[in-house]
């Protein structure tokens, strides 16, 4: 008598796929999946989910496709059956300006959500998440958070740095060449000379932006494995890390551990403080807020100011300091940063990674190149204080976010400039109609008023091209990219749309930024702001159907971590 195929044994680490793939009852699931190409002998092992944000819109995710054949070999020789699937992205340097920046925020929920519904949906036993540009990589951090199944997330590396005049530079670059151009003082083929330059190759934008910001979390977090992700894209060593990304997933899946137990209080804490220390992206704080909620972790806006207030910056990265990430991945890599943090016991030893190691572990174990200045002593830090606060007050009773790198300014008073969409603004800073002293106000560009949130780096590039960064403070209820720099708030909250002061400001109204005493005010009486809210009424929306509308619908404030929450679930 032959062997009966249906009454093959199950892999024990088929927790998950065992439903889909396993018995007669699923001849016709496995009969689908022959179709594709898979063996018997695939379906019998565990599968394990590789899921890209590929796409042709920017150089930030483009060498995923190519990382997934590696990550595959590696799942492959470990045991397993990997099926790769992709999902959506928006490029923020692409968009940045235009209407087409309302989908960047938006996309890291569709992210995670669509992550999540294919996981769901094919019962995968385990997933490598490859990430590159900036919300994909808060988005595959939730996703894995919230499928808590056991798996991890890779980056795909940085953009190596262009070469211009002499210097090396960055997309930052030609944000700001545009200003200088708008004022005269960058000629058209210069400036064109710089474009055609500044982006060599696949890979994320090449400063502490929001991308390389949120990459460093992730090591930080233990999520993903510490010195894989942070080879630059166009390195060769980049495909065996990947094979060994693959090959780290199943072993995860053979022991069943899951991101519950990597993603912890003091795992984030830690996360916090490698953003403070790098004088990292403002994003930061939303898309950890974000990762928090998704396993139920409390977290708040404040807790940034606190770790941000005891963590100086120990790593000089642009946009305010004078390396990119590939100086840092030649210097030795983020494990460097941990190595000082740890010697005021600024950061948790003990929290482990997906590599196996504790983060103690991780910085005992760092090779540092002789000579690099990328990561300084710690006792003689390139600043006291980490490059974010948090500030409240009557413009942000909710709390905003200031990024204090790049410049050592604690106070601004002065008029209100009021803007009501970033076109309006950039028109007038274009027009050179914004002056010294001046508080740029840019409205309605919040989470739900935008919607979406856009990134202001377009102004904010445009306003230190005309040489006004050192003498203007701008506010938003928008967001500002990890590439900005200069005296700025962000994620005021409540946003103009949903009633904040913000909304209520009048041009020529007095606006102080007081940095030490972590406040954001509009001099108003209490009457006077009272008075002006009563007459305030909301904006018709923007969009009244499609993705953006239901996105407005559900986001909750920027305070919170502008995630989607259910109707029902309050804001």
């Amino acid at each position: 008598m032959g062997t009966n195929p249906y009454e093959r044994p199950s892999d024990p680490a088929k927790r998950n796929s065992a439903v889909m793939t396993d018995g007669f009852e699923r001849a016709a699931a496995r009969a689908m999946l022959k179709a594709v190409g898979f063996t018997d002998d695939d379906l019998a092992r565990p599968i394990v989910g590789i899921a890209t944000e590929w796409i042709e819109t920017m150089p930030c995710n483009f060498n995923q496709r190519e990382l997934a054949q590696w990550v595959k070999k590696g799942i492959r020789e470990a045991g397993g059956t990997p099926m790769e699937f992709n999902t959506v992205s928006v490029s923020d340097g692409v968009t940045m300006g235009v209407e087409g920046m309302r989908g960047s925020l938006v996309s890291r929920e569709v992210i995670a959500d669509s992550i999540e519904l294919v996981a769901r949906g094919h019962h995968f036993d385990g997933i490598v998440i490859i990430v590159g540009c900036d919300k994909t990589i808060p988005a595959g951090a939730m996703a894995l958070a919230r499928l808590d199944i056991p798996g991890l997330v890779f980056y795909n590396g940085s953009i190596a740095p262009g070469r211009f005049e002499g210097r090396d530079v960055t997309i930052q670059d030609v944000f700001e060449g545009v200003g200088a151009h708008a004022v005269g003082a960058m000629s058209a083929s210069k400036l064109h000379e710089l474009e055609s330059v500044a982006c060599p190759g696949a890979g994320a934008c090449g400063g502490q932006f929001t991308a390389n910001t949120m990459a460093t979390a992730l090591d930080f977090l233990g999520i993903s494995p510490s010195r894989l992700s942070g080879i630059p894209a166009v390195l060769g060593e980049k495909t065996a890390a990947a094979e060994r990304a693959g090959a780290l997933a199943m072993e995860l899946v053979r022991s069943n551990v899951r991101p519950s137990e990597i993603i912890t209080r003091k795992s984030i804490e830690n996360a916090i403080a490698a953003i403070a220390a790098t004088a990292g992206s403002t994003n930061g704080v939303l898309h950890l807020l974000a990762i928090a909620r998704e396993l139920g972790i409390d977290l708040t806006i404040d807790d940034f100011d606190v770790i941000a207030e005891r963590t100086p910056v120990v790593a000089s990265l642009k946009p305010g300091g004078e390396f990119v990430a590939t100086d840092m991945y030649e210097a030795g890599g983020v494990g460097l940063v941990a190595r000082e943090l740890l010697k005021r016991d600024l950061i948790h030893a003990d929290t482990r990674s997906v590599d196996g190691r504790t983060l103690g572990e991780i910085a005992a174990m760092v090779e540092e190149r002789p000579g690099q200045r990328v990561v300084v002593p710690i006792d003689a830090p390139v600043k006291e204080r980490g490059g974010i606060a948090i500030l409240r007050g009557n413009l942000a009773p909710e709390g905003c976010v200031v990024k204090l790198a790049g410049h050592d300014r604690l106070f601004h008073r002065g008029p209100a400039r009021v803007f009501e969409s970033e076109e309006e603004c950039f028109a007038a800073v274009k027009d050179r109609a914004i002056h010294a002293g001046d508080v740029v106000v840019i409205r309605n560009e919040g989470p739900a008023g935008g919607p979406g949130m856009r990134e202001m780096l377009h102004v904010t590039a445009a306003i230190v091209g005309e040489g006004l960064s050192e003498s203007v403070a701008l506010m938003t209820d928008g967001r500002f990219s990890g590439a900005t720099h200069g005296f700025m708030a962000g994620h005021v909250a409540p946003e103009a749309a949903r009633g904040g002061l913000i909304a209520a400001l009048r041009e020529g109204d007095t606006v102080v930024f007081d940095i030490e005493n972590r406040e954001l005010r509009a001099e108003l009486s209490d009457d006077e702001i009272a008075a002006r809210l009563a007459d305030w009424a909301p904006r018709p929306p923007r969009y009244t159907q499609g993705v953006f509308a239901k996105y407005a619908a559900l986001v909750s404030s920027a305070s919170e971590g502008a995630i989607t929450l259910p109707a029902d679930n309050g804001r």
